[in-house]
């Protein structure tokens, strides 16, 4: 088993002020040096044009965009590095697990992923220029995979596939856009059909009216339909799916069987959280072992953490955070059952040695 930890990051002000601390801080993190490393190996398979990933992210948020110029400030790199790293615009995307379940006033969802692409950062971030006051699982720095804002939406992505992409943003620059760009998720269904998408994703969006909408979302089309449950296959637009989804199926059929036995928000957690309960994988190795469970309360602005199966979820009080008093806690601790190195934590966390990469 390895311990693993994620800071919480705190900050209110401008997008330019943050981008620059955030960029002073990772400067010479591990994080950093593993992801420049990670980029030796994987040479992006595309170009940035500044100027036109500029007009997309400022078409929809202006403000991100002058994070972005607060990171390369303070990293003193070029624009078009920044872009690379952090920009969410046409970028390439691996694939992933996560499953998500809404209840009774709450949204449990797990994080399947890689641990070498792991940013280790939930942060909270209350702008004074623009935009709504926002407490998410970084991804990507700039990104979120899941999140909440101050009007108590609540958003997770799950991966679908990366065919036939498009020249449009990444998962988690979309679910940043989505927590600070938006109230509602009537608001975030029309903002992510209006959003060029770069790859296919299901966006959940669950808010203070206590619906549940399952955005599905591809380069070429985007439905809407409402489930308190989701994985990782589309039920509307099947001949988008892949064709292994023997997996993502046993999923759903466990979340949906537990669905409809009415589970209080901590059944629901432990169902997810719990390694012996089907949901919850220790599948590092092959991109979809779960990193964290996280459950989001819109309408009293709870959040409950957990790095790790089985365990008791650390809980923060965003609404109390928004009121301006600062976190009781710094970072949240788990372990998983891999040996493979965390992005932000360990040396040699890239790809130059996947052959002889431990379990």
């Amino acid at each position: 088993m390895k311990q693993i930890y994620s800071d919480m990051i705190e900050f209110r002000g401008s997008h330019y002020d943050f981008g620059l601390i955030q960029a002073k801080e990772l400067k010479d993190s591990l994080y950093i040096k593993n992801r420049l490393k990670q980029w030796k190996t994987r040479k992006p398979r595309f170009s940035i044009d500044i100027e036109e990933a500029k007009t997309a992210i400022k078409s929809i948020s202006p403000k991100i965009w002058f994070e972005l110029e607060g990171l390369r400030d303070g990293l003193e790199w070029p624009i078009e590095k920044v872009l690379h790293e952090f920009g969410g615009y046409r970028l390439d995307y691996e694939r992933s697990g996560c499953s998500v379940m809404t209840g009774d006033g709450y949204l449990v969802r797990n994080y399947d992923y890689h641990p070498k692409t792991y940013d280790g950062r939930f942060v909270f971030y209350q702008p004074v220029d623009k935009g709504y006051a926002t407490m998410g699982a970084s991804q990507r720095i700039t990104g979120r995979s899941d999140g909440i804002n101050e009007k108590g939406l609540v958003m997770g992505y799950n991966f679908m596939h990366r065919k036939k992409p498009g020249e449009g943003f990444i998962c988690g620059m979309i679910g940043r856009f989505v927590l600070e760009t938006c109230a509602t998720a009537l608001e975030a269904i029309a903002l992510l059909k209006k959003i060029p998408h770069r790859h296919s994703f299901s966006y959940i969006l669950y808010d203070k009216i206590g619906k549940t909408y399952v955005v599905e979302a591809t380069p070429r089309n985007v439905f809407v339909r409402e489930s308190t449950i989701c994985t990782n296959h589309f039920k509307t637009m099947e001949e988008e799916n892949r064709h292994y989804l023997v997996d993502s199926k046993r999923r759903e059929m466990i979340l949906a069987k537990e669905a409809d036995s009415g589970l209080s928000a901590k059944q629901a957690f432990q169902l997810l959280n719990g390694r012996q309960r089907g949901i919850f994988s220790d599948e590092y190795r092959n991109w979809a072992g779960t990193i964290h469970t996280t459950a989001y309360f819109p309408n009293d602005l709870k959040v409950w953490i957990a790095l790790g199966a089985d365990q008791d979820p650390t809980e923060v009080d965003f609404e109390k955070w928004l009121q301006g008093i600062v976190l009781s806690i710094n970072h949240v601790t788990g372990e998983v059952d891999t040996a493979i190195p965390f992005a932000h934590m360990d040396e040699g966390a890239h790809w130059q040695h996947k052959k002889n990469e431990p379990d």
